[in-house]
């Protein structure tokens, strides 16, 4: 039973799409996998993100979707949770997400735990979110991308997580990205795309040599009988069998 920590270089990197596929693939390896989100902002009722990943998965809600088990912390405004739980007078208790992330795994085999945002994103007015994840010493799977600065802030993060003595467990380059609007009108540069990717893939193998490269194709199209060709058939398919089997 294991607890990954998945997170990003920035917001709408892609985490959310990267921790639904990566579960798509182990469910349907047989693993007895659920998903869990530290803290949704901008939505109401029953976290947008999980319900994202449930219908990656290809499964309906779950009952700890609907008790928030697997998302302790529901908030309206799209901000960071300290923010976002300041404006509705509510207190993020570190530990009940805590709490939340243990009875799931007592259940199931894997969770994988969705952060918000990037690492340094405050949950509370004096904890860090790459403290929190210290503090319970989970691996992290850390999601980057092609857009231009990822060199950048793929590198800060490896950093931070270096600081902090966690381990890099995996890193996923995400070819799917979000609608132009969403990402400061951001349109990918084919070129910028393969030198980052060649780039980043060269610096883990030479200073991270145990790190797993997962490659995330850009496959929107999500079939709920099967798994997509391109995940059947690639590095992240083969990650998810070193999970399983560690």
């Amino acid at each position: 039973m294991s607890v990954y920590f998945i997170t990003g270089i920035d917001t709408d990197i892609g985490k959310t799409i990267a921790t639904g596929r990566l579960a798509r693939v182990l469910h349907h390896k047989g693993c007895r996998i659920i998903t869990q989100k530290m803290v949704q902002t901008g939505c109401n009722g029953i976290s947008e993100d999980i319900m994202t990943h449930r219908e990656i998965m290809g499964i309906d809600l779950q009952s700890q979707d609907i008790d928030m088990t697997t998302c302790p912390y529901v908030l309206q405004k799209p901000a960071s949770p300290h923010l976002a739980s300041k404006l509705e007078n509510k207190i993020i208790e570190p530990k009940h997400i805590t709490n939340a992330t243990n009875t799931l795994i007592q259940n199931y085999d894997i969770v994988l735990l969705e952060g918000a945002g990037g690492l340094m994103v405050p949950l509370t007015d004096s904890l860090l979110t790459l403290d929190y994840i210290a503090g319970l010493n989970y691996p992290i799977i850390l999601v980057t991308s092609g857009r231009l600065g990822s060199i950048n802030h793929t590198i800060l993060s490896i950093e931070a997580i270096k600081s902090r003595s966690l381990q890099l467990h995996a890193l996923i380059y995400n070819h799917w990205q979000p609608d132009k609007h969403l990402a400061s009108n951001y349109e990918p540069d084919v070129e910028i795309v393969d030198s980052t990717k060649d780039y980043l893939k060269s610096y883990l193998a030479q200073s991270y040599p145990d790190t797993y490269w997962v490659d995330l194709p850009n496959e929107l199209k999500i079939k709920n009988d099967d798994l997509t060709h391109s995940d059947r058939n690639s590095s992240l398919d083969s990650y998810a069998e070193r999970l399983i089997y560690k």
